[in-house]
C-alpha cells in the first residue's frame, strides 16, 4: 500500500519552513501501514506526549477496574483522600479566594471525562488568577501540589479541561501500590513493546527529542524556553510522559484491535467498547476553549458536529466525510501532537512536532490533509 502522498505532505510542510520537524505512522489491525518523519525529526525521534498521556494513565485505571480493584462510580476520596480535601474556588472576593466545600463529590469516571470539577491555569481565568496572583504553583512547574488547585465547578456538572487525569494517575498509584511510570512499564509499555516510553527520558533519550519551537506572531519559528520540567515532583498521568510515534502507534493499535497487540492483551474488548461510548450524561461539550497563557495555546476550537468523551478520549458521534467513523476516539498534546482511533474501519494513526502554542494553524491544516489522505489511500475498504 503507497503512502507517497503522505510523504510528500510532511516533506513539503518542512521543506517551506511551517514546521521544523515532523513525524507519523498510521497502524492497521495487522501492522504498520505507514511510518515517516521529515525535517529534524527522524524515525528514532523523541516526543513530549503531553497530554497525549491521559489515554495511557487512563487505560492503566481501566485494567484496575476489570481486575475489580477500582470502581468507576467510587468516590475518588475514598481512593486518594486528598482528593476530597479540594474545594470549589466561586471567584474572588476583596482581594481573597471565595471557596466552598462541592456539592457532591467526584467519581473516577468524573475524572476520565473530565467532568470532576478540575481545571488548567491556561484554560481557566480563577485558577489562572489563582496561580498568578495567590502563588500556588501552576501544572507545567513540576510541583505536584498543582493538581491540587481548587475544583472551579461542582462535580458533574460542566465539562472543564484540566488536570482529571492526574488524579487518575494519582488513582492508580494509591491502588497499585507502584509509581505510575512502573505501573505502566509493566502493565501496558511492556506487554505492547513500546520500549522508548517513560516518565523519565534517558540522557540518550532526551539527546533524541525534537527540540520544541514557537510560533511567531510573523508565522517564523523561534527558540522558546518553554518546556516540560526536567525532573518533576510526579508522574504526570495528564501530561508527563516522552516516547517515539512508533510507541504511540503500538499503543494505538491496541486500542483498534480491542485491546490486544501481537498476542498480548491489555484490555479486554468490552472495556474497549465502554470506554469509547459517551459518558458525559448530557453534560454539554463546549465547541471552543480560549486561552489565559496564549503563549501555550491558541483558541481551541471544535468541529461543530455530534460529540462526546468516553472513558480518557474524545469522541466524534458521527461519521466525519472522507475521514474517520463514528465512534473514534482521539486527544491530542500540547506541543501539537495528534492521534485518533477508528475501530469501525480498523485503523489509527498518529502525528506529530514539537511546536507552541497549541492548535497550530499550520500544523492543524497538516492534520487535516493529513487524515484525508490516509482514508483515500485506503479507499472502498474503510469507507464501504
Amino acid at each position: 500500500m503507497g503512502f507517497e502522498r503522505i510523504d510528500d505532505l510532511l516533506n513539503a510542510v518542512t521543506a517551506d519552513g511551517s514546521l521544523h520537524g515532523i513525524a507519523a505512522t498510521v497502524v492497521g489491525r495487522d501492522g504498520v501501514l505507514y511510518e515517516g518523519a521529515a525535517g529534524d525529526a527522524g524515525p528514532n525521534t523523541m516526543f513530549r506526549n503531553a497530554s497525549m498521556t491521559k489515554a495511557v494513565a487512563t487505560t492503566a485505571a481501566l485494567q484496575l477496574v476489570e481486575e475489580g480493584r477500582l470502581d468507576l462510580d467510587a468516590t475518588v476520596a475514598s481512593v486518594v483522600p486528598e482528593f476530597g480535601e479540594l474545594q470549589v474556588l466561586d471567584g474572588f472576593e476583596d482581594g481573597q479566594p471565595v471557596l466552598r466545600a462541592p456539592k457532591t463529590q467526584a467519581n473516577v469516571r468524573q475524572l476520565m471525562n473530565h467532568t470532576s470539577g478540575c481545571g488548567y491555569h491556561f484554560l481557566n481565568e480563577k485558577i489562572f488568577t489563582y496561580c498568578t496572583d495567590y502563588g500556588f504553583p501552576d501544572v507545567l512547574s513540576g510541583i505536584k501540589q498543582s493538581i491540587s488547585a481548587p475544583l472551579v465547578h461542582d462535580p458533574g456538572t460542566v465539562w472543564e479541561y484540566g488536570v482529571s487525569t492526574d488524579w487518575v494517575g494519582q488513582v492508580v498509584e494509591a491502588v497499585s501500590g507502584q509509581t505510575l511510570g512502573d505501573y505502566l512499564a509493566e502493565n501496558v509499555y511492556g506487554p505492547l513493546g513500546m520500549t522508548d516510553s517513560t516518565f523519565d527520558p534517558s540522557d540518550e533519550q532526551r539527546e533524541r527529542l525534537l527540540p520544541v519551537l514557537s510560533r511567531a506572531t510573523d508565522g517564523s519559528l523561534v527558540p522558546t524556553d518553554l518546556d516540560l520540567p526536567a525532573d518533576p515532583e510526579w508522574d504526570s498521568g495528564g501530561h508527563g510522559s516522552y516516547g517515539t510515534i512508533h510507541d504511540y502507534g503500538r499503543f494505538v493499535r491496541a486500542w483498534v484491535n480491542g485491546g490486544e497487540l501481537d498476542g498480548r492483551r491489555i484490555l479486554n474488548e468490552e472495556t474497549v467498547e465502554l470506554a469509547l461510548r459517551d459518558h458525559l450524561d448530557g453534560v454539554p461539550l463546549p465547541k471552543r476553549m480560549d486561552p489565559t497563557v496564549p503563549e501555550l495555546t491558541n483558541p481551541v476550537e471544535l468541529l461543530d458536529v455530534p460529540q462526546g468523551w468516553g472513558l480518557g478520549f474524545h469522541l466524534y458521534l458521527i461519521d466525519l466525510p472522507g475521514m474517520r467513523s463514528a465512534g473514534s476516539g482521539d486527544w491530542s498534546g500540547l506541543f501539537n501532537s495528534f492521534y485518533w482511533i477508528d475501530r469501525t474501519a480498523g485503523i489509527g494513526a498518529v502525528i506529530a512536532t514539537q511546536l507552541l502554542p497549541f492548535f497550530d494553524n499550520k500544523m492543524f491544516e497538516t492534520i487535516l490533509n493529513f487524515e484525508a489522505a490516509v482514508y483515500a489511500e485506503l479507499g472502498a475498504d474503510v469507507t464501504g
